[in-house]
């Protein structure tokens, strides 16, 4: 909702609990007004009529006020907006109009020539700001910065940022430390959104899970990104973010030319980081994933079980084996292609190999049709081994730059996505491959970061940083729209690509390469600060864990810690017994019960994974599932009981693991006790209103 006031100076967006207001002076200086509880209009026209500070000494009074600083004037914190021409640098804007288009709010400004239109949407208690560039003038404009947002806090003590670092196989770690003066700044370089950081924030005074004013913001941008927190001179903070790393440019815009910048959503909660997660969950599924009412089928992935060793022959005995434990989805990793046998060729040749699948896909996916499931396939577009067709055919399809040492990692190159032929290849080829045999599943890889990111020939080759992402999501948005009943999945080494951008195409996202059940609870807790259940994979793979870390676990440990998310299977099911089987078996039953519940219901982080029981809860509706793994117990310690949330007091609840019933009220203080001990170490817990 969009109220304005009557000098159409003043806007309030408002949801459920929170509203944002900003205000034009008469010197059309954009001020934040205010972000948190909701309150009327009245309130933010009476905020509006407090003046600016008056002048320091070598400090600009529009410094942390400004809903969107530009360079050049009286300002000296961090531009969202750089933009230059041959004749001189910066932004002196107008304003010209406002204008609502249902929910929308859109600001337009303008300078000789540039329209600036500031954009403003509430979804929810979740508010999507973005900007967009047109010039309409005579000359190129020439954009060396062009951030989505700059998002102003109200005044505190002692604000405390969280975010989530990482790396390769140990993504979403969630940290949090004491906000000092001035900039702490998180991105990726890499071309891709990376394993390093998630963009996302959120800052708190002294909130917890459950209680306390929450502020978060989250960039959705595939490519590399900036975010900046930025504590000033007085005290007050403010966050600015969007594509691009640095300010060495983005793109030129031509006379004619546009461009619109990736959405920086932000949020206030008061019920703590539980509550701002949840909030941010209940957004993308209702707003940024496609078809997030359809609850994630049980997927099988061959990787870790065959590797680059397969056959049409073994694919077929694994899918018989993951068909009878109840999978509905089997899925050929990497290997399938071209001369695949190892990662040193074939990318970018995205044909079956003959010797491997003499009849091509068709024939392996109607036996796993016949069995029951969908057939999913991996890929891997946007890179190219030198040993391969497309690179043989095309070697200028590469990033690269001219008179430099070559970099190859993970033995492969990138192609420049920005290109219209690499393009075009790329669609005919996947278009090609979907249509050739009944496809259901698309795990889309990216394997390597940007290195030699360049582009002989092309007058501003630094565009391809942003144009390579756009092109990312027009083949998307392309293959989706004529292959809709083929869900994609993102993956890139695991976790180094997630973000609203990519999740806004993709049907799940591949957490992490980290199958290990132990590691993998941190990473879900980091994970689940911002993304929902419903995208995040997880599999069941083989014990001990011989890819990372050796560690042994029991079949019920791996099952718990997999099933907080979209389950899968990635263990070679020819080496495990029948015993292993039929356990799996009954534990993919029971997934399936609690599935409803666990990828669309509201999620509580009952204990974190630091300690020695582990916890996390879903409630939909009168269903409640509680997921509950044992990491450590000392002799003689019990293990604690867990408090619910989210229930009603009021209520009795029917206990499916101890067949007794329990009160809401004692639920939800005094807790739950869970049968768990050393030797039961995993458990499922429901509970049903009764």
């Amino acid at each position: 909702m969009v109220d304005i006031a009557e000098n159409g100076r003043t806007w309030l967006l408002s949801g459920p609990s929170s509203s944002y207001a900003l205000h034009l002076t008469e010197a059309d200086e954009l001020l934040h007004l205010h972000w948190g509880p909701r309150i009327a209009l009245a309130d933010a026209e009476a905020l509006a009529v407090s003046p600016l500070p008056a002048y320091r000494p070598f400090e600009s009074p529009l410094d942390g006020r400004e809903e969107y600083p530009v360079e050049g004037g009286p300002r000296f914190v961090r531009p969202a907006l750089s933009v230059r021409t041959d004749e001189r640098r910066g932004t002196e804007w107008r304003f010209t109009a406002y204008e609502t288009e249902g929910d929308e709010l859109r600001l337009r400004f303008a300078d000789d020539g540039l329209a600036i239109t500031l954009h403003y949407r509430m979804r929810g208690d979740v508010v999507e700001r973005w900007m967009s560039l047109d010039n309409g003038g005579p000359a190129r404009v020439e954009l060396l910065r062009a951030d989505a947002a700059t998002w102003t806090l109200p005044e505190r003590e002692g604000w405390r940022l969280s975010q989530l670092h990482g790396r390769w196989a140990a993504e979403s770690r969630l940290t949090a430390a004491p906000l000092t003066y001035g900039e702490k700044v998180i991105g990726s370089r890499r071309g891709h959104t990376g394993h390093q950081h998630l963009p996302w924030v959120a800052l708190d005074t002294d909130a917890t899970e459950e209680r306390g004013e929450v502020y978060g913001c989250a960039l959705g941008w595939s490519g590399s990104w900036r975010i900046a927190v930025a504590q000033l001179p007085d005290a007050r903070v403010q966050i600015t973010g969007g594509a691009g790393y640095d300010d060495s440019g983005l793109l030129p815009l031509e006379p004619g030319e546009s461009y619109t910048s990736p959405v920086f959503a932000g949020l206030w909660s008061d019920g703590g980081f539980g509550g701002a997660s949840r909030t941010w969950h209940a957004y993308q599924r209702a707003h940024v994933i496609p078809d997030a009412d359809r609850d994630r089928p049980v997927l099988f992935n061959s990787w870790e079980a065959t590797f680059f060793d397969i056959s049409e022959e073994q694919q077929a005995a694994l899918a018989r084996r993951a068909a009878g434990i109840g999978v509905e989805l089997f899925v050929v990793d990497d290997g399938w292609f071209g001369a695949r046998t190892s990662d040193r060729a074939g990318l970018g040749d995205w044909t079956p190999n003959p010797d491997r699948f003499p009849h091509g896909l068709k024939q392996l996916a109607d036996q796993v049709h016949g069995l029951g499931m969908q057939f999913g396939i991996w890929v891997e577009p946007e890179m190219v081994n030198p040993d391969s067709d497309l690179y043989r055919a095309h070697p200028d399809w590469v990033q690269y730059q001219p008179g430099r040492t070559r970099t190859e990692l993970r033995n492969q190159l990138v192609l420049n996505l920005a290109r219209e032929d690499v393009q075009e290849y790329l669609w005919e080829r996947l278009d090609t491959l979907l249509s050739s045999a009944p496809i259901d599943y698309v795990k889309w890889d990216f394997n390597r970061c940007f290195t030699d990111a360049g582009w002989p020939g092309e007058p501003y080759p630094q565009r391809l940083w942003v144009d390579h992402v756009r092109a990312l999501y027009a083949l998307l948005d392309r293959l989706r729209a004529a292959h809709p009943g083929v869900a994609f999945e993102s993956c890139s080494g695991g976790g180094g690509r997630i973000d609203l951008g990519v999740l806004s195409r993709t049907d799940q996202v591949w957490t992490s390469d980290n199958t290990d059940p132990l590691d993998r609870l941190a990473i879900q807790h980091g994970f689940t600060q911002i993304h929902p259940a419903r995208v995040m994979a997880a599999w069941v793979t083989d014990s001990p864990n011989t890819q990372l870390n050796g560690r042994a676990s029991s079949l019920r440990f791996r099952f718990v810690s997999a099933m907080a998310g979209v389950l899968g299977v990635g263990g070679d099911l020819t080496e495990w017994t029948g015993e292993e089987l039929a356990e799996a078996r009954r534990w993919v039953e029971l997934y399936k019960e609690i599935r409803p519940v666990v990828q669309q219901g509201d999620l509580y982080r009952l204990r974190p994974p630091s300690g020695g029981l582990s916890a996390v809860q879903y409630v939909r509706g009168d269903e409640t599932v509680v997921l509950a793994c044992l990491q450590a117990q000392s002799h003689g310690e019990p293990v604690p009981a867990v408090r619910l949330r989210g229930l009603d007091p009021a209520a009795s609840y029917e206990c499916r693991e101890t067949g007794e019933v329990h009160r809401g009220a004692v639920l939800l203080h005094h807790g739950l006790r869970i049968g768990l001990r050393g030797d039961l170490d995993a458990t499922v817990v429901r509970l049903r209103r009764i």
